[in-house]
């Protein structure tokens, strides 16, 4: 039995370590295809300013081209942040930076697919003590899953604050997408379990984690995860994570 349980450990291991490249891998793909976006935008205001002589246009060119580079600077730190500066132990962590990092790898998508997304992050949030890496996989998972449940555009709604239970803070992330029906929602954190048939047009079926995977990386924060749906009114999850 003890050789039995060794070889499920090792393997769960191995499943976390997979999906948490995986997870990487999606998170790296959107924030390469952002950044050629904002690349073209600023060769082709480059274009327009040197094709024209008067000081208006060249002035335009010049505005759209440094928002353009701003906008690539805050791309390439969110990368960085993943790469270099958060640790995978749990650590005193913002979870406000960490929405505004994500967002700021999908506002193109979200205006693509005619998301509106609203945040609504209280300055006094509390840290938590977290792995900032896995909790944005995790957020960037949710996100997703909420843009692909309103396919004909939709509300979205990132809430952080401290929770009412004392001790906690809650990241809530709401849509009013199709819902969830009420005989699947008592299976959605199930292993394996998933409503989708495959990648949308986007190419995207989440981010490689799976809700399975979101709970049991929420749990190992000694958190909790809820879900709350509608068919026809829409879904949010509440993530809950102790305070520093």
């Amino acid at each position: 039995m003890g050789d039995d349980s060794q070889a499920v450990q090792q393997l769960k291991m191995q499943l976390r370590r997979s999906q948490s490249m995986a997870a990487l891998g999606e998170l790296t793909s959107t924030a390469t295809h952002e950044f050629n976006n904002v690349l073209m935008t600023i060769i082709n205001y480059a274009r327009l300013g040197i094709r024209n002589q008067d000081a208006a246009t060249r002035d335009k060119a010049l505005g759209k081209i440094l928002e353009a580079s701003e906008r690539a600077a805050k791309i390439t730190g969110t990368i960085l942040a993943q790469a270099r500066n958060r640790s995978e132990s749990l650590e005193p962590t913002d979870l406000g930076e960490i929405v505004r990092d994500t967002l700021v790898l999908l506002e193109r998508e979200m205006n693509k697919y005619r998301i509106n997304v609203a945040t609504e992050i209280d300055p006094a949030t509390s840290k938590v003590n977290a792995s900032g890496n896995q909790i944005q996989r995790v957020l960037l998972n949710l996100l997703i899953n909420a843009r692909q449940a309103m396919p004909d555009g939709g509300e979205l709604t990132v809430r952080l604050r401290n929770s009412e239970e004392t001790g906690f803070v809650d990241l809530v992330i709401r849509d009013n997408g199709s819902g969830i029906p009420a005989e699947t929602l008592p299976r959605i954190f199930d292993p394996f379990f998933s409503t989708k048939s495959g990648p949308d047009d986007s190419g995207k079926g989440g981010t490689g984690l799976g809700l399975a995977a979101c709970k049991e990386i929420v749990d190992a924060h000694h958190g909790k995860i809820r879900v709350e749906s509608s068919v026809g009114v829409g879904t949010a999850f509440t993530i809950r994570l102790p305070q520093c």
